[in-house]
């Protein structure tokens, strides 16, 4: 079976992003909220990562600018405070990619990478962005970081009106190192709302931006634009949290170093 997602896949990404059974509010401030995801406690299979959702209600930026700003790798460095290194490694279809992005972590903790397969679609006024770790040949742990594994992370983008949008941001993603699963977890909370205010304001300056940098360039519309040569997907497989190395890092770090029961 090829590793790119299918319809089926966007389809159960999209009802993920929009259901209320078993997710559960932690933040409500704004047209900002954070939720995590509640399962039947499968004992030690329970995953031990919070699955997060953030919703963010925008009264004054297109739909279609979000979706811009979540695409534009070049715009990106210009907002992320907190990005070292992103780009494109390959095209592996007309709506899908794979890439590395790696990113700066509080000292003494390591800073983190990732390398993802993208996929994303466009529907009427409904956009979708996700991503999940692969393992590339080429792109093997690099020992000044520790390699993250995304599970499933993504945006769910959906129009209002001509210049409002919903917008939703889902992840489950597994830092790696022996970071407490309870700081993790809390982290995650503390940090979104901080997150959506970051790409809310990228979407408002977008516009400005894209006039002075290739404003006629969107390789993510028009697949004829893009440089990327092609990759067999063939070549990549998805990257499971377990079979990557701990970094001990439990030394960094202080406070309780138990599971957190929120």
């Amino acid at each position: 079976m090829s590793i790119l997602p299918n319809e089926e896949a966007f389809e159960d990404f999209k009802r993920q992003c929009l259901a209320s059974e078993n997710w559960l509010k932690k933040y409500d401030d704004s047209g900002r909220q954070v939720w995590i995801e509640v399962l039947p406690d499968k004992g030690i299979n329970s995953p031990k990562v919070h699955k997060i959702k953030c919703r963010m209600s925008i009264e004054d930026v297109p739909a279609a600018t979000m979706y811009d700003v979540i695409h534009d790798g070049q715009y990106r460095k210009e907002w992320d405070t907190n990005m070292m290194e992103s780009y494109d490694i390959a095209r592996l279809s007309d709506n899908a990619d794979v890439g590395y992005y790696s990113w700066r972590c509080p000292k003494p903790i390591k800073n983190r990478d990732v390398v993802t397969l993208r996929s994303w679609q466009v529907k009427g006024d409904e956009y979708i962005v996700m991503n999940f770790s692969v393992k590339h040949p080429d792109f093997a742990v690099k020992n000044k970081f520790v390699r993250a594994v995304s599970i499933l992370t993504g945006y769910y983008v959906k129009a209002t009106g001509p210049n409002s949008c919903i917008f939703i941001y889902l992840s489950q993603a597994d830092p790696k190192g022996s970071l407490p699963k309870w700081v993790v977890n809390k982290a995650s909370q503390v940090l979104a709302p901080r997150v959506l205010n970051s790409v809310h304001q990228a979407g408002k300056n977008y516009p400005a931006w894209k006039k002075k940098n290739s404003p006629d360039v969107k390789a993510w519309l028009n697949p004829k634009q893009s440089k990327l040569s092609y990759m067999d997907p063939a070549l990549l497989s998805i990257q499971r949290a377990d079979s990557l190395e701990n970094v001990d890092e439990s030394s960094k770090l202080d406070g309780q170093d138990a599971e957190d029961s929120s």
